[in-house]
């Protein structure tokens, strides 16, 4: 068993996957197997996956028709062997000592996951937050799984998050992605934090996340009509049904349950219906979260 699976979905990710792949090979910690899944690429992807896996047995590749990013996981770790698992998206980049700090972090706490804080790429160049004005004395953050999960749903350290995470692997024992939908992972810290002994943050910024030429801090394939954006909001709300029932099971009050709910669908309904390109699909859109947001305030009676 090798100490650490590395899992990275591909998709038509050409101009940036070797950055990512040689940001893998260049750990200073060496004892990690890399779980590469081409979901159908129509690029040149497959091939440069290719070239890793010809110079380097640490990178295995498997090659399937286009199941989504949810698939692509399934898949990666239907083939993992390592004792912690850890995603890197295929335009994104990790830090040479990305797995080396956060495996000190796991042997010095024996915390089953392990979060470090990532810094942003934009037109080549990479920019870091200044996080001391809203924390000005973090160092290391140590939380039971229950009290993380508490901390996400009150929204109140930001860096709580499954970017730049590493996982024990026992605690994706079952796990499934849901495919064909974008986000499939959004809801993953409802799944992983229960399950988890203690969770840690680190203030290191060593994950790089790719801030593509829109704007936005995102990824391709966005969705562009109301039915697929329809199956992304229908995960989504799902989530939204875990996070009532975590923030139910942790004794908030309803009020706050469901301020912090229809807030939360609020915030991501009017993200996602800005990626829509008729103002017909934008307003069937709203027409369906409201109808979900007037459930709500049927069950608390409010």
């Amino acid at each position: 068993m090798v100490k650490v699976s590395i899992g990275v979905p591909v998709y038509n990710v050409e101009k940036y996957l070797r950055r990512c792949l040689n940001s893998i090979s260049e750990q200073t910690f060496t004892d990690f197997e890399v779980i590469m899944v081409d979901d159908g690429s129509l690029d040149n992807s497959f091939n440069i996956c290719q070239e890793y896996t010809a110079k380097d047995s640490r990178f295995k590749l498997i090659h399937q028709e286009n199941k989504g990013n949810g698939g692509s996981r399934n898949t990666c770790l239907k083939y993992m062997n390592g004792e912690f698992i850890t995603w890197i998206d295929s335009d994104d980049v990790i830090k040479p000592n990305y797995l080396e700090k956060l495996l000190q972090v796991q042997k010095e706490t024996d915390a089953q996951i392990i979060n470090c804080m990532f810094y942003y790429i934009k037109d080549g160049t990479e920019h870091y937050f200044d996080y001391t004005p809203i924390y000005p004395n973090l160092k290391r953050i140590e939380l039971s799984g229950r009290d993380a999960l508490k901390t996400v749903l009150l929204d109140k350290y930001k860096i709580i998050e499954l970017a730049g995470t590493l996982v024990e692997s026992s605690l994706y024992k079952g796990w499934y992605c849901t495919e064909g939908v974008m986000y499939e992972d959004f809801g993953s810290k409802f799944k992983l934090y229960p399950r988890a002994n203690t969770v840690v943050a680190i203030p290191e910024q060593l994950y790089g996340y790719r801030q593509r030429n829109n704007g936005t801090i995102g990824k391709t394939n966005q969705p562009k009509t109301f039915l697929e954006e329809l199956k992304v909001s229908n995960n989504m709300l799902t989530n939204v049904e875990k996070y009532i029932y975590y923030m139910d099971i942790m004794n908030f009050s309803e009020k706050k349950i469901y301020k912090e709910s229809i807030d939360y669908i609020t915030g991501y309904s009017l993200y996602r219906a800005n990626m829509l390109r008729s103002e017909e699909d934008k307003q069937l859109y709203f027409e369906y979260v409201n109808k979900y947001k007037e459930k709500l305030k049927r069950y608390w009676n409010m």
